[in-house]
């Protein structure tokens, strides 16, 4: 059996038969681990184009060799332009179709062991803090509106998940910030008309694609997880243990339905201790592997300054407890 193999049985609910598959939302910390630089963003988009053609196959020997040395069953592809913060890029994104052509490589230069996820949209998020207000009166004064909004997300989403399954994807997420360390973002009502429908949508329209589907979303989502675990996702990835989430007690409650998807602290991670982060990665994988449904990976984005020893004592926790052989 291969990680891939491993993956494809956790997103169906199943044990693998080798051990809990790795997988990260979005690793950042690809120069500190290959000592190569990747060239992303603004930076390459200052390239000329044959420059950023040649740069597709550098990025590609580089994320394939990270996820080689980081046993990752799966590489998340980067992403079109979004923004952390009001005109603050995000790390990890190529502009325009060279986004696709980045897949494209990664697509005949990746090992046939390792899975393929690209981020396809489809389900409304919250709003950035810029647009919070204005959204927020929206969502009362203009609900046709809104609703109209979620329409356009998901069609969206359906066409590039569609453009990225003919590629050969396998894998499509959706990261839709739908709560924060309180709760749902929305009421039940708001929920129940702008997201829940489209999230089943988007849901059905994946698998009838034959493609394997994840909603990413932060924050507290205790109150929702039946209506997750029923909306036909094969997986949650975050399980944000900042806002309250425990992994161990998610899977009491939705194991069997989800593919969980996490949850190595992001914050310990970054300001632990390799002992602590190791014993942390250790006692999740003894406590919730069983069973299947579960996927290893940090709570959240792995930051560019994550100590390179932070990250590798999870992983060696993995290599020493990950296994399904392991009692």
């Amino acid at each position: 059996m291969t990680k891939k193999d491993d993956l494809i049985a956790a997103l169906e609910k199943r044990q693998p038969a080798g051990a809990v598959p790795v997988w990260e939302l979005e690793f950042q910390a690809w120069d500190n681990i290959s000592g190569s630089h990747l060239l992303l963003g603004q930076e390459f988009e200052g390239l000329t184009p044959g420059e950023q053609e040649r740069a597709l196959y550098t990025n590609a020997k580089i994320l394939l060799s990270v996820c080689e040395q980081m046993h990752y069953a799966a590489l998340s592809t980067p992403n079109s332009y979004w923004e952390i913060a009001p005109g603050v890029p995000a790390y990890y994104w190529l502009p325009g179709d060279w986004r696709i052509r980045q897949v494209e490589v990664l697509c005949r230069m990746a090992p046939p062991d390792l899975l393929l996820v690209c981020n396809s949209g489809g389900v409304m998020a919250m709003p950035g803090a810029d647009e919070y207000v204005e959204f927020a009166y929206r969502l009362h004064d203009a609900p046709e509106e809104i609703e109209a909004l979620a329409e356009r997300v998901l069609e969206g989403g359906v066409r590039v998940a569609a453009r990225f399954r003919d590629l050969g994807i396998q894998i499509v997420v959706t990261a839709s910030d739908i709560a924060d360390n309180h709760g749902l973002y929305m009421s039940p009502r708001q929920m129940e008309r702008f997201v829940w429908p489209y999230l089943r949508r988007w849901a059905s329209a994946m698998k009838e694609m034959g493609l394997y589907s994840i909603l990413h979303s932060d924050g507290n989502l205790n109150a929702c997880l039946e209506i997750l675990a029923e909306s036909g996702v094969d997986g949650l990835q975050a399980i944000d243990p900042t806002a309250g989430m425990d992994l161990w007690l998610t899977k009491q409650k939705v194991g069997g339905r989800l593919c969980l998807c996490g949850n190595v602290d992001c914050g310990l991670l970054l300001t632990g201790k390799p002992e602590s982060v190791y014993l942390a990665t250790r006692d999740l994988l003894i406590k919730c592997k069983s069973g299947g449904g579960l996927v290893l990976g940090a709570s959240n984005a792995v930051q560019p300054d994550v100590p390179v020893e932070n990250y590798l004592a999870m992983i060696q926790a993995w290599e020493d407890f990950g296994g399904y052989e392991q009692s």
